[in-house]
């Protein structure tokens, strides 16, 4: 656990980034540019931070001690200029100092972009010259992982949401299955399924994973599977069957010094049987003979390989990650006031009432939202021509600034985006249907499965509706329709939890 003095440190990140990182256009490699810079650290070193306005009242040494406690960065002088990319491969170029971490990257465009801070906001490696990608752990130095890359490598970094980074905390019995888990020998084989991550995160013990995977032969295209094993001291697979006696397991690869990432393309690049690829890349070697291709049959297979791989090389440090944004929520709320003290009024009558019905109160509340949603249609109506008054378009209009709606995205685009930023329960995106123009389509995850599912147009009576359940349930706008689905399943396989968004860099 951080000391108070740590987590203070790690607070003042928003503020002092101000102060620490600037965007650059570009970096001038001119002589005089050089000197000037040069220059300019050389007369930081003579001063303060900050000028001591009072040095009567404050000695020099008192003054510095200050400065550094305020602006914690700029002890270290040294920065490096760093260029991160979004999905739709915008790139944006920042100074940023050379001991900064991927949270502190996230935290940073979370800031200048305006986003909110669910705490899914990730950072990637991203290596296209060997079609893989893994996610960089919020506690490891960005630096240190820039200097693995080549010099005439295209590698990467990504800023984009991933919801299912810590998700294996929440339900870990959606990411390990029954039939791939179970202790070791010393420990009799038991198991409580309410303890599986404690047992991960404890040194003295942990879970085995096993099952069977592709695996690529090295110096050759053919893959073959092999009955794998996965224990703390690394990757091991079987030459007899499913044998586990240590005469018939044969090493692969450990993670004291390599990482865990998924294929890209696994069947175009590097000929998988299936699209399921990862790999194990060492860290001091990066060709792509040193890679040991792996292979699942279905993406719950690989997500609990790949899940594990990430336990048994972090172990509690992961559990930190996942627990320090809440910590910091705890210590200081957004809201001073209690929602226990907020009440619903109605203002309809003469006087004034408190609505102590809770019935009543959603009513009231849901016939607000008409109401100022039917206004709202009427100032975007009001400014187009008087025939397209009462038309369908000002509908439209109201749903096209929200940031799970897509627009023109193809199903396949739908499919990659969703699998990005994370395959668990209720990560959703809305978009235009291409098959039939005046429809739209919800494209959900549940169970790691991606569906897609359509919203049809209800004419009744000249009023424009929009249902996914043949009319049964009627929406008048797609704002609606989300709104409802994110409190009830309904006709879906689950709530709408966790919308697609993409922010421009």
């Amino acid at each position: 656990m951080k000391t108070s003095e740590e987590s203070i440190c790690s607070n003042v990140i928003s503020a002092s980034s101000r102060q620490s990182i600037s965007e650059v256009s570009g970096a001038c490699s001119c002589a005089i540019c050089q000197q000037r810079k040069s220059e300019e650290g050389e007369e930081s070193l003579l001063t303060d931070p900050f000028p001591n306005p009072f040095p009567e009242l404050i000695p020099s040494t008192v003054s510095s001690l200050v400065s550094d406690c305020l602006l914690p960065w700029t002890k270290s002088g040294a920065t490096q200029v760093i260029k991160v990319y979004n999905e739709d491969n915008t790139s944006r170029a920042v100074e940023v100092p050379t001991d900064i971490t991927a949270r502190d990257i996230c935290q940073l465009f979370v800031m200048k972009n305006h986003c909110i801070d669910d705490h899914s906001w990730t950072l990637f490696e991203h290596l296209s010259h060997l079609g893989i990608e893994r996610t960089i752990e919020d506690h490891e130095s960005v630096m240190e992982v820039l200097s693995g890359w080549g010099v005439d490598t295209d590698s990467r970094l990504y800023f984009r949401k991933n919801y299912a980074k810590y998700e294996f905390f929440n339900k870990p019995l959606d990411f390990f299955p029954d039939h791939m888990v179970s202790l070791s020998s010393e420990t009799n084989g038991i198991m409580n399924h309410s303890q599986l991550i404690q047992t991960f995160l404890n040194s003295s013990t942990c879970p085995e994973i096993h099952g069977y995977l592709h695996a690529k032969e090295q110096g050759r295209k053919s893959w073959k599977k092999f009955y794998f094993v996965l224990r703390r001291s690394g990757l091991y697979f079987s030459n007899k069957g499913t044998s586990k006696e240590p005469r018939h397991l044969q090493f692969i690869a450990e993670f004291s010094d390599g990482d865990v990432y998924t294929l890209l393309s696994a069947k175009k690049i590097h000929g998988a049987p299936t699209d399921y690829g990862f790999c194990v890349k060492s860290t001091k070697r990066g060709s792509p003979r040193d890679l040991k291709l792996l292979c699942a049959d279905d993406e719950q297979t690989r997500t609990c390989w790949v899940t594990a791989m990430r336990l048994f090389k972090y172990g509690l440090q992961l559990y930190q990650n996942f627990i320090q944004p809440h910590q910091k929520q705890k210590a200081s709320p957004m809201r001073s006031i209690s929602e226990n003290s907020l009440v619903a009024m109605d203002f309809s009558g003469h006087k004034s009432r408190v609505i102590e019905n809770p019935s009543e109160a959603l009513s009231v509340a849901v016939e607000e939202g008409l109401s100022w949603r039917r206004k709202s249609c009427h100032r975007l109506s009001s400014h187009g021509s008087p025939s397209t008054s009462q038309s369908p378009m000002s509908n439209i209009a109201l749903h096209m600034a929200q940031p799970w709606f897509h627009s023109k995205l193809s199903r396949d685009e739908a499919h990659r985006l969703i699998t990005q930023q994370g395959l668990i329960d209720g990560v959703f995106l809305l978009r235009d249907s291409q098959s039939n123009p005046k429809t739209f389509v919800l494209s959900l995850c549940h169970t790691q499965r991606i569906k897609h599912f359509q919203i049809l147009p209800v004419d009744d009576e000249g009023d424009l509706f929009y249902s996914l359940d043949d009319g049964h349930t009627r929406f008048t706008d797609l704002i609606q329709l989300v709104e409802f689905y994110q409190l009830n399943r309904g006709v879906l396989p689950c709530k709408l939890k966790h919308h697609c968004a993409r922010v421009t860099l």
